[in-house]
């Protein structure tokens, strides 16, 4: 992308929106995606493989897609659960403004796309989708997990695609060590792409 990452806050250039036809929850639709975020011309292959793998989303609650984009996945979210409140969290306002007006044409007035400090701290999510931005770093990686898994409900879900060739395996034992409270499992495994599904557990009785 010219020299910048797809998770820079404010990626150089003009927004220069242009058209993209996908498939989304079964039905087509032409879209808005522009350069300077991850993924612009098309809906990437682990993008691709979450959303085929896992189940419905819950009908309602407030639902969390970590890592945004231009929002296949939040839109996704959205059209499965018109009674749920969607979160599209990215550092890259480009990518929230594309969600933004995507969610506009689809007519989806459910889905909150914010930088991750817009985020109110009482919010806990009902379930949390993410294809996670592994090229940011581990320890960035480790640090935006510790900040969000642990704000899911009790009994829900986080499912997080990773490929596998970029350290799924290790995050898997990382997690597993890192949050007594979640049991961490290998869903699926598609076209060098690992599904990890993480339940938040009770806490145990004293």
């Amino acid at each position: 992308m010219d020299g910048e990452h797809y998770f820079s806050a404010q990626p150089a250039g003009e927004l220069v929106p242009r058209d993209l036809a996908v498939a989304l929850a079964g039905s087509h639709y032409r879209l808005t995606t522009a350069s300077g975020i991850f993924s612009p011309d098309r809906i990437d292959v682990g993008t691709q493989v979450l959303l085929s793998q896992v189940p419905p989303p819950p009908p309602g609650g407030n639902l969390l897609d970590l890592g945004c984009g231009w929002g296949p996945i939040a839109l996704t979210l959205a059209l499965q659960s018109p009674r749920a409140t969607v979160w599209a969290v990215d550092v890259n306002e480009r990518a929230l403004e594309l969600v933004r007006r995507n969610a506009h044409i689809l007519g989806l007035d459910h889905v909150n796309a914010c930088r991750p400090e817009d985020v109110p701290d009482d919010v806990a999510f009902t379930t949390i989708w993410s294809n996670p931005p592994i090229r940011v770093g581990k320890n960035e990686l480790h640090s935006m997990l510790e900040r969000w898994l642990p704000r899911l409900e009790v009994g829900s879900d986080a499912w997080l695609v990773v490929q596998k060739n970029l350290g799924s395996d290790s995050l898997q034992r990382w997690l597993d060590a890192e949050f007594a409270d979640l049991s961490v499992t290998r869903a699926s495994t598609n076209k060098g792409f690992r599904i990890l599904k993480a339940r938040k557990r009770a806490a145990p009785v004293a």
